[in-house]
């Protein structure tokens, strides 16, 4: 298996804003599996995705990514870990704006010893006849491109997504996930997609469902629907 969570527990604060967020949470995830985590808000879906992205500290637990444990790695261990194994996609692209699209997706090409060939990847993504213009010039479906291929130039074995269709209309959001689609199929890469949007879930491997910090669903999906066919997005 090649994520592993296991008794996670997560909480925040202390006194009257104390708040236990993730209450034991245990799942796994194979290789080359596209997953969705769904729950209403406060469910404790980002904290999962942030706590498996090294970004929040659990409190208890363990997360095994490919056979590596996670829990209690020091600080700059825990960077290591994020450089060589993961790519994060917000739902708000984070681009540096003075820097042209080719710089932006460079400059995380340079964090990895192993990293994708950039003219390749543009070429996928669609990103090739803007690759020299800065995120202003670009509408918010090309920003989300450029910070999909940013995140992937690292070949990360690993890819977080939250909300990455968030900030886009339908027709936008449906290029995005037929593109983390292609990307899926062309580079096998495992991906854990947090949404609020009920029909992802329909196109992917794998859905779990979070309440109240625990899992309530979790399933695999037998029958699939091709990101460009689904409806309601």
């Amino acid at each position: 298996m090649y994520l592993e969570v296991s008794n996670l527990k997560k909480s925040y604060g202390e006194g009257g804003s104390y708040a236990e967020v993730l209450k034991g949470v245990t799942v796994s995830v194979e290789k080359g599996v596209m997953c969705v985590i769904q729950g209403t808000s406060g469910s404790g879906k980002s904290t999962l995705l942030n706590c498996i992205g090294g970004l929040d500290l659990m409190d208890s637990g363990s997360i095994k990514v490919d056979g590596k444990e996670i829990f209690g790695l020091s600080q700059e261990k825990l960077s290591d870990y994020r450089r060589e194994n993961l790519g994060f996609i917000f739902q708000f692209y984070n681009l540096v704006p003075n820097l042209t699209i080719k710089e932006n997706i460079q400059v995380c090409e340079y964090l990895s010893d192993h990293s994708m060939d950039i003219d390749e990847l543009m070429e996928t993504l669609g990103l090739t006849e803007h690759q020299n213009k800065f995120p202003s010039q670009l509408s918010g479906g090309q920003q989300q491109r450029c910070a999909i291929a940013r995140a992937l130039i690292k070949n990360p074995k690993l890819l977080l997504c939250d909300e990455p269709t968030g900030a886009l209309d339908s027709k936008t959001s449906r290029d995005i996930l037929v593109l983390l689609e292609e990307v899926n199929r062309k580079y096998g890469t495992t991906m854990l997609i947090v949404t609020h949007n009920n029909s992802i879930k329909n196109m992917v491997d794998q859905v779990i469902f979070l309440k109240d910090g625990q899992i309530k669903k979790n399933y695999r999906n037998e029958q699939k629907v091709p990101a460009a066919e689904l409806e309601d997005l």
